[in-house]
């Protein structure tokens, strides 16, 4: 009964369905702690996985709470080199990461990156696994040449282990590409997004919701490029798989939204870009409720289009909004909180 829920939980939240799902995690956790005892390595898999839906219903210190929980639980029974511990370390640093303490990340990326070194050696997939989360961390460190080393380091793993055209090959180049994105390589960004978005398409098909995400990415590498019209066709195809996939209502939807609200915005047609953003506000408080940073993205680009419009209390009245939240949420001390904080600023002279 307890796996059969936790499975359940795993389509809901495959369907973007968050409540229902972590509902469903909740009673398989309630149902496995009263058969199994707290310290049972189901309880261990239904607490991470509670872990990763409160995640990304923005509730990053209930996450955190739940991720210690199932790594102290996998540590007690298998001990600090397993690796069931290497996947709650890293779970705990992605939740981290996400809270802001990117040294903490960094710390459990590493850890977890020892762990299966140790026990798979250098070439194992999961090595690659933390190697790119490692990147991920580094580069929001600032550290990007050392993240584009862990990226490379990790593609060479997966190329040789699943040959080019695996979708884990297409993760690792698109990382690859953000991180040469940031480095201001936008033709070796835009390289790279290609590959992954061909090898996606390869794979998943023209209508698989990772070549929505490729196309999303190829979108905003083409707008610092300039091509805004190959960055709508990019956002727009985006929007049409994404809707296909999920219906008008779901997270990556209203991602999607927001993206081809920025193009617009770019292009000049502010109308249509303040109803992008309404439309994607819409849906982000539908499933994430009022008081999620995912809203509080769209309510500041609503406050930076309504400025556009030359709506100064309606802008001002978004990034108030807007930074209440992320102070809530992420601190006063998060990058985000800190950009909002510096577009209110302006608003305020």
């Amino acid at each position: 009964m307890a796996r059969d829920l936790n499975n359940l939980g795993g389509v809901l939240n495959g369907l973007g369905d968050l409540a229902s799902a972590k509902k469903s995690y909740e009673r398989a956790l309630e149902i496995g702690e009263k058969a199994l005892g707290p310290d049972h390595p189901d309880v261990a898999i239904f607490v991470n996985n509670l872990g990763g839906v409160l995640n990304d219903l923005g509730d990053l210190d209930s996450a955190k709470k739940s991720y210690e929980r199932a790594l102290e639980i996998d540590e007690k029974v298998y001990g600090p080199n397993h690796p069931s511990a290497a996947t709650d370390v890293n779970n705990l640093g992605g939740v981290l990461r996400d809270l802001g303490d990117l040294d903490g990340a960094k710390k459990s990326f590493e850890q977890a990156l020892e762990i299966d070194e140790k026990i798979y050696g250098p070439d194992h997939p999961n090595v690659a696994r933390d190697v790119n989360n490692l990147g991920l961390i580094l580069q929001a460190l600032g550290d990007l040449a050392t993240a584009k080393k862990s990226y490379e380091r990790a593609l060479e793993i997966d190329e040789k282990v699943y040959g080019p055209d695996h979708p884990e090959v297409a993760t690792m180049v698109n990382n690859l590409g953000g991180v040469l994105r940031a480095l201001g390589d936008l033709d070796g960004a835009k390289e790279s997004y290609e590959r992954t978005l061909e090898i996606d398409e390869k794979v998943y098909g023209p209508d698989h919701l990772n070549v929505a995400k490729d196309l999303n990415n190829l979108g905003e590498v083409l707008r610092a490029l300039g091509d805004l019209a190959g960055a709508k066709k990019s956002f727009e195809r985006a929007l049409e798989i994404d809707e296909k996939v999920y219906g008008p209502d779901h997270p990556n939807v209203a991602r999607d939204v927001n993206n081809l609200g920025v193009i617009l915005r770019d292009l000049g047609d502010l109308d249509g870009a303040e109803k992008s953003y309404e439309r994607a506000l819409e849906i982000d408080e539908k499933v994430y409720g009022p008081d999620h940073p995912e809203v509080a993205t769209v309510v500041n680009n609503l406050g930076s289009i309504l400025r556009d419009m030359g709506d100064i209390e309606g802008a001002k009245e978004n990034c108030e909004r807007a930074l209440e939240i992320l102070r809530n949420r992420l601190g006063e001390d998060h990058p985000d909180t800190k950009l909002v904080r510096k577009n209110l600023e302006s608003l305020r002279r």
